[in-house]
């Protein structure tokens, strides 16, 4: 079957207005041949079809060094928008096809990492996508790992101790943790606070089966020292507010100390590491656009790293 000639005509003139453009843009037909991946005879003839269409002289050529005439010149500043959008179109498209979709998205994360992490972004993908439904679960890491197998959370965000097999972490915040305590405790106005002047106040912790106990319990242990328990209580907002009231010390993320004037703060890097948070991921789940666009904006790097990984792992690359 013949080709429609609207339709070969169309192409015919994209194919040679994106010829002059080019050759606009990088001054001689030899570059702009390059970066069309095409042949210098092949963009000369393009041009010369262009002015043989126009009947006007759209270059003055002296010898390798070409030259807009006025002609060219406003041939010019009609065809580079026309053209850079063409050139943009795809981008464009799903730009507008994301900004018009809806949907859920659902988030795993602490109630630390939802009070001091992660409302900026939850604020600007709101508004930028207005229809995606977002539901926070307020979880502890157990659960969100656990909420992740099941299918309940599209991702999570927090802290990940140890390596797992079925998920991708990549930690992107990083953050002391801090010993907390109120102005008038014996320990606020000592310098070098040693573990050994900790073990003899009370802490304020995070029920045991939970990491943070196993954790200070070990780095105490290591160093020949048991650690004194004064209360057990959930979330580190909870946690600062029975150390405000003067119930006992304790040992907290420097996430859950952002604003905070009421309380002591002393680094505890000589103990204990720092703790990361981040985006994690269980491994084989198709991630929804809704996802992929939030753990976008928090690490647009991420996703390309997943996929770098899970090709390594199937044996490409």
């Amino acid at each position: 079957m013949a080709k429609n000639p609207d339709i070969f005509y169309k192409e015919n003139r994209l194919k040679t207005l994106r010829a002059f453009c080019k050759t606009v843009e990088t001054g001689n037909i030899s570059a702009a041949a390059e970066k069309l991946f095409l042949s210098q005879p092949t963009v000369s003839l393009q041009i010369k079809a262009l002015e043989k269409e126009l009947g006007a002289k759209l270059f003055d050529r002296h010898g390798p060094r070409i030259d807009l005439t006025p002609e060219g010149q406003v041939l010019y500043e009609l065809a580079r928008p026309l053209i850079e959008d063409f050139e943009r179109l795809d981008e464009k498209f799903h730009a507008q096809f994301e900004r018009l979709e809806g949907g859920e998205l659902h988030i795993a994360a602490g109630e630390t990492v939802i009070l001091h992490m992660l409302p900026e972004h939850v604020r600007r993908f709101s508004e930028t996508y207005p229809r995606v439904q977002i539901t926070l679960h307020n979880v502890t890491g157990r659960a969100g790992m656990e909420k992740l197998q099941a299918g309940e959370a599209d991702f999570a965000v927090g802290s990940m101790q140890r390596s797992h097999e079925d998920f991708f972490y990549r930690p992107i915040l990083t953050y002391d943790l801090m010993l907390i305590m109120p102005p008038d405790h014996p320990l606020a106005g000592k310098d070098g606070i040693s573990l050994e002047d900790i073990a003899q106040y009370g802490l304020i912790l995070p029920p045991r089966h939970l990491s943070t106990w196993k954790m200070v319990r070990k780095v105490f242990r290591d160093n020949g020292l048991e650690m004194k328990v004064a209360l057990e209580t959930g979330g580190w907002e909870v946690v600062k507010k029975y150390v405000k009231l003067g119930m006992g010390i304790s040992i907290v993320s420097g996430l859950a100390l952002e604003g905070e004037d009421q309380l002591v703060k002393v680094p505890l890097r000589r103990y204990f590491r720092p703790r990361s948070y981040g985006i994690i991921i269980r491994k084989g789940r198709y991630l929804s656009r809704q996802a992929k666009l939030f753990i976008g904006m928090i690490d647009p790097r991420f996703l390309a790293d997943v996929r770098r990984r899970e090709r390594l792992a199937g044996g490409g690359e």
